[in-house]
Formats: structure tokens, C-alpha cells, sequence
């Protein structure tokens, strides 16, 4: 198990792989609970904590040290919400960021709402999450509401109306699915050629995708996590399924896996996501290499979204801190507050990422701009092209 990197004000216990706070009274508690079950997962804790290191040998914020407690949930749902409870109530942080999951962050969001205690999420992409309503809660990454949109639009009028569907139970792998089945059938007026909910941690997927091949289809769209996507990605060539049967991901095909491990058979796949190593602002060229030169990987939009929520979360707890006054439920109030207060954020994302003071999906859903990507290379050393961005209302999709 792999030692993450600390700031002098915290303790690795490598062994639980969490951080455990001995924070002084004024110090800054920030909580992280996400998946690191991959090298790629660590990579992100390790990111987190080289940031935090950062900010404090620079002197902290507003002279506060920062104090950072980091759970690892393994993607596992009881995970999240314990790490969650733990976070609120025994470490008695100030912000909490997770998770990597949305079936881990979404039974979360109550937890943190009972405490009052703000969460900033940089993953999770679940429409579900935000229209809890909680005003505890923030996305950082581009809701699935706009994900079925601009996917939904490219599929039907770039690739084909003819489509099958295999997804998994995962929370964000079903509501991406579905919620592009009824987008088709809405604007297009056509119902899936085939469709199926695959078993939980099933990962022989050639039966459905034999049925899949029946049908015929122009487009196959393939929901899962990581090991899912790529093992149906790699299973849909080893059944016959020609490369003219275009295949389309939801936004986990932009995760550093999924190319690497599928090979060969990543080229061609299509996915919409908030960022692109291909892209060719010099801020993400910056970012791509930092990121290639500190952690030996290309970055996808899980790394840059962690990026800016990080470069978001440091002037809102300056502004908040500020106002500290030692009382943990005002001062929780008073991040919360901050965080809302964040306008046309313009970092590494697609598009800017504001919010607003109250807890709807209009402003709560911060990035409203997805990108369409396409793999030309698999392998090792893969490589994307971006098709285009669409900016949506706040509304959209609802």
C-alpha cells in the first residue's frame, strides 16, 4: 500500500491508509473520503496532499495551518457514509471532498446535510446528488443531466439512432444510460435496439454483448466503471462486433485506465467529459506536464477536476477564515457560504463553474460545458481528439 505525502501537520497511518488529525484549535480541517484503489486513485490522494503541503509551507491560509484527514472509501457506499460521519462528527472538519463514486457520494449527501457540513464533490457525476436539494452540496465535474444532452445529440446526429445499451449497477453507469434512453426517445422518438443492466461485479459481459451484436446497432453505448468499460470494450471485438458499430462510454472512458488497459480497442470510442489532455490552452499544457513529470501519468478529467476544485477551495477558505470564530457550526456556515459565492471560476474545465446561495441543481451543478472526446490511440502512450464543446443553461436537462 502506497505512503501519500503529508503536510507537518498531519500523521499517515499507512496501514488504514488514513490520515489522522492532530490538528490545533485554529487550525483549517479538511476531510476527503474517494477511491484509491488504482495507482491512478493514489496519484490523486497524493495530489491532494502535495497541494496541501504546499499551502502550508507557504504559510497557511490567513496564517492557519491546514489539517488534512483522508479516508480511502474503495468506491464502497458503507465506506463513504461512515467516512462521512467520521469526518462530521469525530474530526469535526470544516469541508469534506468526495467522492469518486456517485453510489458512494449520493447516500453521503444526507449525512453531511444533517451535520451541516459542506462537501465539495470532484468526480461524481450522478444528476440524482444535487437535486437532493441540500444546501451542503457542490459539483465540481459536469452533471449527467448535461452529459445525455450533448452525448444524446452527437450520438443521434453524428453516429446513428440505432443503438444498444449494457450498463452496471453503479449509480453515475445506470443514470448515464437511462437518462440518454429517455433523451432518445424524447427528441428522437426511438427506444434502444437492445438494453440491459448487467449483474453487480460481473465481468464476462459477452452474452449481452452477442445480443447486442444481433440487433444490429449503429451505436453501442457502454456505461460502467473502470474494469467494466474496458473489459466490454475489449469483449465487444473478441464477439465480432465490427468497428463500424460505433462505441460511445459515459465520462469514467476518460480515465487514464480505461484507454491504457483496453488497448486497441479504445480507438474509435467517444465519451464526453470536462477536459482533454489534447487540449491546447497553455493552461492545460502546464497542467498535462506537471502532472505527467510529478506522477509518470497523462492526465484525464478526474486529475484536472481535482485540480480546480483545489485552486477553487483555497480563496473561498481565505474568504472564509476570515470570518472564523471558533464556533464549528458558524464556521462550517461560513465555508459553505464561499464556496456558494464562487462565480466563473476559469480553470482547467471545459467551461467556467459558478454557484449560487441556494441548494437546487442550478446552483449546485457548477461546470455546464462538456467536452466530446474521441480516442485515435490506445495503449500506453494514447492519444484523444477533442469534437467540440456545447455550454448549457443552468436548467437544462432538469
Amino acid at each position: 500500500m502506497k505512503k501519500l505525502k503529508t503536510s507537518i501537520s498531519t500523521i499517515i497511518l499507512t496501514a488504514g491508509l488514513a490520515i489522522t488529525s492532530i490538528a490545533q484549535a485554529n487550525d483549517i480541517k479538511i476531510g476527503v473520503s474517494f477511491r484509491m484503489l488504482s495507482d491512478v486513485g493514489y496519484k490523486h490522494g497524493e495530489l491532494i496532499t502535495d497541494t496541501v503541503e504546499q499551502w502550508n509551507s507557504e504559510g497557511g491560509i490567513n496564517g492557519r495551518k491546514i489539517d488534512l484527514i483522508l479516508y480511502n472509501d474503495e468506491c464502497k457506499s458503507e465506506k463513504g457514509v461512515a467516512n462521512a460521519t467520521k469526518l462530521a462528527y469525530q474530526d469535526k472538519v470544516h469541508v469534506i471532498i468526495g467522492s469518486s463514486c456517485s453510489s458512494v457520494t449520493l447516500p453521503m449527501v444526507p449525512v453531511i446535510t444533517k451535520a451541516k457540513v459542506p462537501q465539495i464533490i470532484p468526480h461524481s457525476t450522478s444528476s440524482k446528488i444535487t437535486m437532493t436539494g441540500s444546501e451542503y452540496i457542490f459539483r465540481v465535474p459536469v452533471s449527467s443531466r448535461f452529459y445525455k444532452l450533448v452525448q444524446g445529440k452527437f450520438t443521434a446526429e453524428q453516429q446513428g439512432k440505432k443503438i444498444t445499451y449494457i450498463y452496471v449497477p453503479d449509480q453515475a453507469s445506470m443514470v448515464f444510460a437511462k437518462e440518454m434512453i429517455e433523451y432518445m426517445k424524447s427528441e428522437y422518438g426511438v427506444d434502444p435496439v437492445y438494453a440491459v443492466q448487467a449483474g453487480e461485479k460481473e465481468t464476462d459481459f459477452r452474452s449481452y454483448l452477442m445480443k447486442a451484436k444481433a440487433a444490429n446497432p449503429d451505436v453501442i453505448v457502454l456505461s460502467g466503471l473502470v474494469d467494466e468499460t474496458v473489459r466490454m470494450l475489449v469483449q465487444s471485438y473478441e464477439v465480432g462486433i465490427p468497428k463500424s458499430v460505433h462505441r460511445v462510454a459515459n465520462s469514467v472512458a476518460s480515465k487514464v485506465e480505461v484507454p491504457t488497459n483496453a488497448g486497441k480497442a479504445a480507438v474509435g470510442v467517444v465519451y464526453s467529459a470536462a477536459f482533454a489532455a489534447s487540449d491546447t490552452r497553455p493552461i492545460a499544457k502546464k497542467f498535462v506536464k506537471k502532472i505527467k513529470d510529478r506522477y509518470g501519468v497523462v492526465p484525464g478529467h478526474d486529475f484536472s477536476q481535482m485540480q480546480d476544485l483545489l485552486d477553487m477551495l483555497k480563496p473561498a477558505l481565505t474568504k472564509a477564515t476570515a470570518k472564523f470564530s471558533g464556533d464549528l457550526a458558524a464556521d462550517r456556515n461560513a465555508v459553505r457560504d464561499a464556496i456558494a459565492g464562487i462565480t466563473n471560476f476559469t480553470g482547467l474545465a471545459s467551461g467556467p463553474i459558478s454557484f449560487c446561495a441556494n441548494g437546487s441543481p442550478e446552483c449546485r451543478d457548477g461546470n455546464k460545458t462538456p467536452v466530446m472526446i474521441k480516442y485515435s490511440r490506445g495503449g500506453k502512450n494514447w492519444k484523444t481528439a477533442v469534437a467540440g464543446t456545447v455550454t448549457f443553461n443552468p436548467s437544462d436537462g432538469l
